[in-house]
């Protein structure tokens, strides 16, 4: 299977969404929390645009082998989601990694006066294809960094075995390898996984919530995903606060992370 790196270049929207505050509660409500707007809500506005650019791409065939690498957030405005929203989309890379293909997809989110109010690095692995004309790039992207200092216990995540399907239905966010078992082991997984925005979003709730952060202080969220979460589980949550950012890692029960180099700042 193979990849043409002449994708990179190609856009899909604007496309409007109507953010109301039955959806910000409904994906608040799907992650354990009472109070909305979450920080990582702007992925549930995003999506639509989301398989809009794949499908552009000439990418949706291979939606089995998409795996979530890397979820780089910048909230420009604070967190006034009110719509309606216009998300736009651009592919701005293609590299060829060991796994797969890496494809970075970049989403700019603006309100009806034409201001920018989030703008998103997704970056999704596509296992086991080639990519045909070499890496190519037209704008600067970011790998989020290691960690420098040890990070200390913050807290656990209970993950409940219906997690994925309450978290698919409250973000809106429909994708068969976190509800079908039969889709999900056809596509080469062990069973449904938990979305890794879930874990993410989880993850910044026990970040902040351990070291008294307002959700309306986030500016940027950034990680890494290393690994699947099946469910039921529990995770464990590791944290260092420095100057400017918090420094966060999150880890199975074997003690492996499935969040790496997390960033929130």
């Amino acid at each position: 299977m193979r990849i043409g790196a002449d994708i990179v270049g190609r856009e899909a929207g604007p496309d409007e969404q109507q953010v109301d505050a039955r959806w910000l509660m409904a994906y608040s409500a799907a992650l354990g929390e009472t109070n909305a707007p979450h920080p990582l809500f702007p992925v549930c506005y995003e999506w639509p645009a989301t398989r809009q650019l794949r499908e552009r791409a000439g990418l949706a065939p291979l939606d089995a082998r998409l795996v979530h690498a890397q979820h780089d957030l910048t909230i420009h405005k604070g967190m006034h989601f009110g719509g309606p929203l216009f998300v736009s989309g651009k592919v701005v890379a293609a590299v060829q990694r060991r796994p797969g293909v890496l494809v970075v997809f970049r989403f700019t989110t603006h309100g009806e006066k034409a201001d920018l109010v989030t703008t998103t690095d997704f970056s999704a692995l596509y296992r086991d294809v080639k990519l045909e004309g070499g890496d190519r790039s037209i704008a600067q992207t970011e790998d989020p960094p290691k960690h420098e200092k040890p990070l200390k216990a913050v807290g656990d995540i209970a993950v409940a075995a219906t997690a994925a399907h309450v978290y698919t239905e409250c973000a809106r966010i429909f994708n068969p390898i976190h509800t079908d078992v039969a889709y999900a082991r056809a596509a080469g997984l062990p069973g449904i996984i938990l979305h890794g925005t879930a874990t993410l979003a989880l993850s910044v709730s026990k970040v902040l919530d351990s070291f008294k952060k307002p959700p309306t202080s986030v500016r940027r969220v950034r990680c890494r995903f290393a690994g699947m979460v099946l469910m039921p589980s529990t995770l464990s949550v590791h944290a260092s606060q420095g100057d400017d950012e918090i420094a966060f890692e999150t880890r199975n029960a074997r003690g492996d992370p499935v969040i790496e180099r997390g960033w929130i700042g």
